[in-house]
């Protein structure tokens, strides 16, 4: 959840680190490092402060010249963020500094023994572990010191080394966390994101777990933590750096939810097939004859992909007809669940990378599952497990929440259960239904946008509250359930989720004037069941914002969406809350890219 970002070759090497910093923020700001060295200089010089990349680049001294470094932004899970904790982390002799992503999990272990024998650890974090590891190596070669230090710990890592005895190189390591080259010209980059390298190359190589690299200024090699040499063919990154910036945005938020019309065209693009009324989704490796041997479908995801498997389930259900549901990657992990031979398991993340869910795909494929992945990212580390699977093309996301990705991820999800149904027993009526409504979806996210000045003034009136309820009922309750963890991500005002058939179970304790409801109102067969929820709110003095296709009269306030196929709404009607989650926390003087306590991509437990 932290980024790391390196460099060997003959330009100034603390620019580019900074620079590429600056574009992993959104995945650790809560402090930053920096260590160079260059052939004709003697050691390692190093840089370190709490806070964002812009505290460490005012640390920096002018005369700080080198042309090989590493880099590292922060997000804290051992220790709190301070100047010592930061990485990277050096070694007593100042000959060693490592950058490491992920957690060591026998780090304590570890720690007891060195300081048994005598080593002084100068941070709580568990990376100088691994720092004083590899110092006390007594290998010849860096590369061999690495590797004798890596088989003594457990856990995850992404980690970069360099060692003042070994100026002419920087070694790095991948388990669970990800681990990208960038290769230039006589010059080598390396970072956890791509986001670092594209505005230097776009040619990378992404390391597996288990796998190692030395990366030279005119060369790089790979091979296995045992020492194997293993192949590397570099790809071309399909996105150039223009895609990170902000485009004129305020915010990448702000620019991310008005993409959104541009990404779902493209996620449909080349993959509807008009003759027969379904798509092509080749990438699936799953035949027709497979497909009509499912028997059930289980969606995996955390978060806001976990959401969007919700909607995807109700989709695969409802035009497939195949029994299906979602649950959290991160229980599903761990509570030794029964594998079915007959059952799609659908892993999604928007980085390709989330450690829950890449554990939960490598436990199924020891189990014989097959395995599809929805991610974003081509070449990630699910996409790479998986058995198949789709790319949403989303573009860059660079937000810490998540709007754009979990839009195109449901539509995915359409286009999934499209599939599937026309497998079966859909019938070519309504798979032509399906894909002239999605056909609409562009202009209709467009036609949202265009209120966002209304949804602006509604924001302003719910900054206030301290706590919002969201309400759906089947179909809206999944939208209710991503609307309400956006508004907690970004603004901090405490929000719950739940489904409106519930209310009078309990949560109409809660209905007062000072807690505003917003209620999931889709125009389908359950719109009178609804409005008996708004009902049963408004006797209780409870104020109501409504999503609907048409103005609700029990409401105080109606944000009309544009009615599309049944199937097909949950899709459009999240978007104005996201809208509405951005604007509250504009309201309140939120840090809206990069909300407190949260990372982009969750590469640790």
């Amino acid at each position: 959840m932290c980024g790391i970002v390196g460099y060997i070759g003959k330009r100034d090497v603390a620019p580019l680190l900074l620079e590429g910093l600056q574009r992993l923020e959104y995945r650790g700001y809560d402090s930053a490092g920096i260590v160079i060295t260059s052939p004709k200089s003697a050691g390692l010089r190093m840089v370190k402060a709490k806070g964002r990349v812009r505290d460490l680049e005012a640390k920096v001294p002018a005369r700080f010249k080198g042309t090989t470094g590493i880099a590292h932004t922060r997000w804290a899970t051992h220790g709190a963020p301070s100047d010592v904790n930061a990485h990277p982390h050096l070694s007593a002799d100042n000959k060693v500094a490592v950058v490491h992503n992920g957690i060591i999990d026998n780090a304590a272990e570890l720690r007891k023994k060195l300081e048994a024998d005598g080593v002084e650890f100068l941070s709580e974090t568990d990376t100088e572990v691994l720092t004083h590891l590899i110092a006390r190596s007594q290998a010849e070669k860096l590369e061999e010191k690495v590797r004798q230090a890596l088989r003594l710990v457990e856990g995850t890592y992404g980690i970069a080394v360099m060692h003042a005895d070994f100026p002419d190189r920087i070694v790095v390591a991948r388990n669970g966390s990800p681990v990208v080259l960038g290769i230039g010209e006589k010059e080598m980059f390396v970072a956890s994101d791509v986001a670092a390298l594209v505005a230097h190359t776009r040619q990378i190589v992404t390391l597996d777990d288990g796998e190692m690299a030395t990366l030279k200024a005119d060369d790089f090699r790979t091979y296995t933590t045992e020492g194997t040499r293993t192949t590397a063919e570099p790809t071309t990154v399909e996105w150039e750096a223009e895609s990170y910036d902000m485009g004129g945005h305020d915010t990448y938020m702000h620019k991310e939810i008005h993409e959104q019309a541009d990404a779902v065209d493209r996620v449909l693009r080349g993959r509807i097939d008009d003759r027969f009324s379904t798509v092509h989704l080749g990438g699936l490796n799953l035949g027709a004859r497979e497909a009509r041997q499912i028997r059930r479908v289980k969606i995996l995801g955390c978060g806001t992909s976990y959401h969007a498997g919700m909607i995807g389930a109700q989709m695969i259900e409802e035009l497939a007809r195949i029994p299906a549901d979602a649950e959290p990657a991160s229980e599903f992990r761990y509570r030794n669940a029964v594998v079915d031979p007959d059952t799609l398991y659908v892993a999604v993340s928007q980085s390709g990378e989330t450690y829950d869910v890449l554990a939960a795909v490598q436990e199924l494929k020891r189990k014989g599952a097959r395995v599809l992945g929805i991610v974003n990212v081509v070449g990630s580390a699910i996409a790479r497990e998986a058995d198949g699977g789709m790319y949403v093309h989303a573009g860059p996301e660079v937000c810490v929440v998540s709007t754009k990705c979990f839009t195109n991820t449901t539509v995915a999800f359409a286009l999934l259960a499209l599939h599937l149904g026309r497998t079966r027993d859909l019938s070519v009526r309504d798979g032509k239904r399906i894909i002239e409504g999605l056909r609409k979806l562009p202009e209709q996210i467009s036609e949202i946008l265009k209120q966002e000045e209304e949804i602006k003034k509604l924001a302003e009136q719910f900054a206030d509250a301290r706590s919002m309820l969201f309400i759906g009922r089947v179909r809206g309750y999944p939208v209710a359930r991503e609307a309400s963890l956006k508004l907690k991500e970004v603004s901090y005002i405490h929000a719950e989720a739940y489904p409106a058939s519930e209310l009078k179970h309990g949560p109409l304790a809660l209905i007062e004037p000072a807690l505003p409801t917003v209620a999931i109102v889709p125009d389908d067969d359950l719109l009178e069941k609804n409005r008996a929820a708004m009902e049963e709110i408004k006797a209780r003095s409870g104020k109501i914002l409504a999503v609907a296709h048409q103005e609700q009269e029990k409401a105080d306030h109606t944000i009309v969406v544009p009615k599309n196929e049944d199937e097909l709404d949950p899709i459009l009607m999240g978007i104005p809350l996201q809208l509405l989650a951005y604007h509250t926390a504009l309201a309140l003087g939120r840090d809206i890219d990069k909300p407190r306590n949260l990372a982009k991509s969750v590469t640790v437990e």
